[in-house]
């Protein structure tokens, strides 16, 4: 008896741990449905989620009499944005005096800074964020003694304590401007620093233990960057002018286990057909037109629009050292800025959805709305790129999550009432 007291015990332990929306059923029906994949825009389109994955997707699709029916009432149902990069989670207010987790101005750590051991599903900005219709984001670490930013990391923004759900996602590097400063000055310097940097990481651990140390790396950073460079990862490398986005793809030939992704790319579309060609994505700023930087002299309101067009795999997020990192949100403006300037309306939403989702890896289960993907969904008030269009419902794994937030609160408790 007291055998199966424990195994009834351990039983009911082990159920509490599924989470409930395994057992929930919900079924949207009557919405334009944004699908992003080949069925295209479905209009009067229903999306049933079973267990917090989509079921199916199209017109009058059937749902058991137990699933919790949504009426869209015709409006916009799309995939969940993801917005590529940001801090959210890892800093609060800027100029507050809040800490922020994501920049790392000195000491010894460079490359093993691990964006994800600061993440906090329970700041502030995270469900600011969610109820703007992003449910995901990639986070963006900062460290900026060397060249190496540390290893970014992707979290869904439902405020679960494991929101975490792709770490060591990428490793972030510095190769233009900023990774010329680092390493004595000029380029000329970063790019021999930079392969001395991966073969350093190759020679992990034997060369360390044999007390040669590294060329570059410190043994905690080439630790780090061992299996990005074995081609186990990818290289996110903050990067602008033409000429440095050419050099990155002459490395890239050089050791084709090397995976590259860009951020920034303000003279990508200079150099778009070979980067189709190599199948290097670009996490791309639609408003960095200004040449505030010589590495950006021939930026354009276009670049997104151009290199989509060639081929190449796209994304938007704010550039590199913006003081926007913290505003995941802002995707869906720049997204709609990108669509002002010739990109089109799917690939613009697609660029903050399914776009992201395949430079990290994560195409087979998000940014779709197709059987087998995540119930990641939102439903609007109107067109997700207007800027004054808003969600009416989030749900994250087919769970609906709130809409209220601090600031709403914050909001309800001083706006003046209007008296009777």
């Amino acid at each position: 008896m007291r055998r199966l007291l424990m195994i009834a015990a351990a039983l009911a332990a082990s159920l509490a741990l599924i989470p409930a929306a395994q057992s929930q059923t919900i079924l949207i029906k009557d919405g334009k449905v944004v699908t992003n994949s080949s069925a295209g825009v479905i209009e009067g389109g229903d999306v049933l989620i079973v267990d917090g994955r989509i079921a199916a997707v199209g017109a009058d699709v059937r749902a058991s009499r137990q699933a919790k029916v949504i009426d869209a009432g015709g409006r916009w149902v799309t995939p969940g944005i993801f917005a590529a990069l940001s801090e959210t989670g890892m800093s609060e207010i800027s100029g507050s005096g809040a800490p922020n987790d994501a920049t790392i101005g000195s000491g010894p750590i460079s490359a093993a800074a691990d964006a994800a051991r600061a993440f906090d599903p329970a700041a502030t900005a995270v469900a600011i964020t969610r109820i703007e219709g992003v449910t995901r984001t990639g986070l963006d670490p900062n460290a900026t003694a060397t060249m190496f930013g540390g290893t970014g990391a992707l979290v869904v923004l439902d405020g679960r304590a494991d929101s975490v759900f792709q770490r060591k996602s990428f490793m972030k590097v510095s190769l233009g401007e900023a990774g010329a400063r680092r390493s004595g000055g000029s380029r000329a310097a970063s790019w021999p620093a930079f392969e001395a940097a991966l073969q350093d990481a190759r020679d992990y651990p034997q060369r360390y233990r044999s007390g040669q140390g590294g060329t570059v790396l410190s043994e905690l950073d080439a630790a780090a960057v061992k299996p990005f460079a074995e081609g186990r990862g990818m290289f996110l490398v903050n990067i602008d002018r033409a000429a440095d986005i050419r050099e990155l793809l002459r490395v890239a030939r050089a050791d084709p286990r090397l995976k590259f992704a860009i951020h920034g790319g303000a003279e990508a579309w200079r150099a778009a057909p070979e980067l189709a060609a190599a199948g290097i994505p670009v996490i791309v700023d639609p408003l960095a037109n200004l040449p505030d930087q010589m590495e950006r002299v021939g930026a354009r309101l276009d670049n997104a629009a151009l290199l989509q067009a060639a081929g190449v795999t796209i994304a938007i997020a704010p550039a590199p050292g913006t003081d926007d990192a913290q505003q995941a949100r802002l995707a869906l403006q720049l997204a709609g800025n990108a669509l002002a300037n010739g990109l089109s309306w799917d690939a613009a939403l697609a660029a903050i959805t399914s776009g992201p989702a395949e430079i990290f890896g994560v195409g087979r289960d998000l940014g779709r709305l197709q059987p087998g993907f995540l119930g990641d969904v939102v439903i609007w008030d109107g067109d997700p790129l207007e800027v004054m269009s808003a969600p009416t419902m989030v749900l994250v794994e087919g769970v609906e999550t709130s809409l209220t937030t601090r600031q709403t609160r914050l909001r309800d408790r001083y706006l003046p009432r209007v008296q009777d």
